[in-house]
């Protein structure tokens, strides 16, 4: 019986947000304003198909956006906890749900050594096209009304336990370390054993705070976090539990 951890990635893993990092790969490394402002709420990952595909008609390179992405800074003591998740492999699955994109993700992780210590990840797939431009699409449809319409990370998260329940692994509870607004959907299904992880002075953190000012009623426990040794400390008391 083991652990489910679930992480993001922006703000969570890493300690800044990959779609925006990438813009210091433009020009005077700044989008021109009919770009920023062709932006409409809920469609992001459509926002950053047009900046890739600016970028791309700039001259910008696949090696050179790795260059960027791998540049970014790990948030405080999250080295230290994949590390100690490696180590416990045998208590814990893991895996992201993140609104970023396959080729960050898969890039941070394979330049840090760390893929072996997710079980899966969920994202937008992005690709190289044959013109060396970065292409993205939405993970999925849904109809969660809460969520952008690429995402909904309570749909993925119910759908991979479901998948796992038929496969025979059911976990013990389930730990959501997260950050951000798409992350409240997930963390509000959570269930009575299952812990919220929420990053300290962040979205997800504020909104909480203000449900349970407003009694809004969750299951879960919540944990809050600033760095990801607070994070191991939790694990290893419920490991021990």
């Amino acid at each position: 019986m083991k652990i489910l951890l679930v992480f993001d990635f922006d703000n969570t893993i890493i300690d800044d947000n990959s779609d925006t990092w990438i813009v210091q790969c433009a020009p005077e490394k700044k989008l021109p304003i009919e770009l920023q402002d062709s932006y409409e709420k809920g469609f992001w990952t459509e926002f950053m198909g047009r900046v890739f595909k600016y970028l791309g008609d700039k001259g910008v390179r696949e090696d050179e956006m790795k260059r960027a992405v791998i540049s970014m800074p790990f948030t405080p003591g999250m080295v230290e906890l994949l590390n100690f998740i490696r180590k416990n492999k045998d208590k814990f699955d893991c895996i992201i749900i993140s609104d970023s994109n396959s080729v960050f993700i898969d890039w941070v992780l394979e330049a840090s050594n760390v893929h072996d210590v997710f079980d899966k990840v969920f994202t937008n797939p992005a690709a190289f096209d044959s013109d060396g431009h970065l292409t993205v699409e939405n993970y999925h449809a849904h109809s969660c009304t809460r969520c952008p319409p690429n995402l909904c990370k309570n749909v993925v998260l119910v759908e991979f336990v479901g998948k796992q329940l038929q496969r025979g692994v059911n976990y013990t509870r389930i730990v959501y370390i997260g950050d951000g607004g798409n992350d409240v959907c997930p963390v509000t299904f959570l269930k009575k054993n299952d812990v919220a992880m929420p990053r300290k002075g962040y979205t997800l953190q504020k909104t909480l705070s203000r449900m349970s000012q407003n009694l809004e009623p969750m299951e879960s426990s919540v944990v809050s976090w600033s760095s990801g040794v607070e994070i191991i400390s939790h694990l290893q008391f419920l490991i021990k539990e």
